[in-house]
């Protein structure tokens, strides 16, 4: 074990290399002979970023900014209230992944809801943990909150089939997942100016580079699918820069130790089988078309909203709160004005600053 522990550290230790790092960054210098902006579009991007500080090290020319890469910020607040008003139901069973437990609703939270005691809600870890529950309490019904992108929907998928299999008839899903490229059009179509993307690497590892061809093709912008260490992230600026000097954008794939251009078509085969695109809505875009993912018609059955209609009231978001210019690249966290003041990790006023992938959170936490 304690071999197999080294030789994991060699291999993280190869792509934290100050030395190659050096080479990198010297060669950025050499390169940025105008100003670019580039955007990562996946929430552990933003994390690792800000974690190796990786914005204090690059040329003042160069700049990166966050877009709508945390499931968990862009999820509306109209599916945060469909959960509690599950909570609220007799003889119903909550089982939610942790970062869902403190996003805001209109006047509560789940966690509210669970410390006082007025509806069963369990933390889980996966899918497949929620199903469990649905196995031990046949007389309850459960409602698994699904959210996240490409990343995760192929285990919600298996996981609904697993239950027809096994018959079970108290297992449903609320689904809030969503798919990247809508989301990215929605960016580009808004006027947010960015010269490249930083393509999310856990993404593309199902999908595939292949679904980011239509940001060269119509926008005549690069985009490098990208790791998650120091030096992936070192290498994808200086591509982009690359891309954007020579005028030659198109998609690269610099994670190519876990992406391919066609992804992983097992996966992709369950994700299809059981879910189907449909319009859904961003935190700080509104509906997106063929954005999000529904049960299709053989695996409605386990959808809880066609099961369990329910009534949410009028949504009014927190004004004071940007959290939706914030997803869009419009401002960085520190220029809401609630940043740090009314609206910290530990009091958050909006779902970027709650999800550890969130924008808010990361740079509260990384803040000089």
């Amino acid at each position: 074990m304690q071999q197999d522990d080294d030789n994991g550290m060699k291999y993280f230790d190869m792509f934290r290399d100050r030395d190659l790092a050096g080479g990198i960054l010297e060669r950025i210098r050499k390169s940025a002979t105008r100003d670019y902006t580039f955007m990562e579009v996946c929430g552990g991007h933003t994390a690792a970023i800000h974690r190796f500080g990786i914005p204090s090290l690059l040329p003042d020319k160069v700049r990166l900014i966050s877009g709508p890469g945390c499931p968990v910020c862009v999820t509306g607040p109209d599916f945060i209230e469909k959960i509690l008003a599950f909570a609220s139901m007799k003889g119903f069973i909550i089982a939610t992944f942790g970062d869902l437990m403190r996003i805001p609703g209109m006047t509560t939270s789940l966690e509210k809801v669970k410390a006082e005691g007025n509806g069963n809600i369990r933390v889980v870890y996966s899918s497949l943990e929620a199903l469990e529950i649905a196995e031990n309490y046949p007389s309850s019904n459960i409602i698994f909150p699904a959210i996240g992108f490409e990343t995760t929907s192929p285990g919600t998928a298996v996981t609904v089939k697993l239950a027809r299999k096994k018959g079970l008839r108290n297992f449903f899903i609320l689904s809030s997942h969503k798919v990247m490229p809508p989301a990215m059009k929605a960016i580009l179509s808004s006027g947010t100016i960015i010269d490249g993307f930083i393509c999310p690497g856990h993404v593309a590892a199902i999908t595939g580079s292949s679904i980011f061809r239509f940001i060269p093709e119509e926008y005549s912008l690069g985009c490098v699918v990208t790791g998650f260490e120091p030096l992936d992230l070192l290498l994808s600026v200086f591509m982009l820069i690359e891309q954007v000097n020579m005028n030659t954008a198109s998609v690269q794939i610099q994670y190519s130790r876990v992406v391919t251009e066609n992804g992983n078509e097992i996966a992709l085969r369950e994700l299809s089988e059981v879910f189907e695109p449909c319009d859904s809505y961003w935190r700080g875009f509104g509906n997106i078309a063929g954005s999000g993912l529904r049960l299709s018609y053989p695996y409605e059955d386990y959808d809880a909203e066609k099961r369990f209609p329910v009534d949410i009231p009028e949504i009014k978001e927190n004004s004071s709160c940007k959290c939706g210019d914030i997803l869009r690249g419009i401002i960085k966290p520190e220029d809401c004005p609630m940043f740090g003041r009314g609206c910290t990790p530990e009091n958050p006023a909006g779902a970027c600053m709650v999800s550890a992938e969130g924008a808010c959170n990361i740079y509260y936490k990384y803040r000089k």
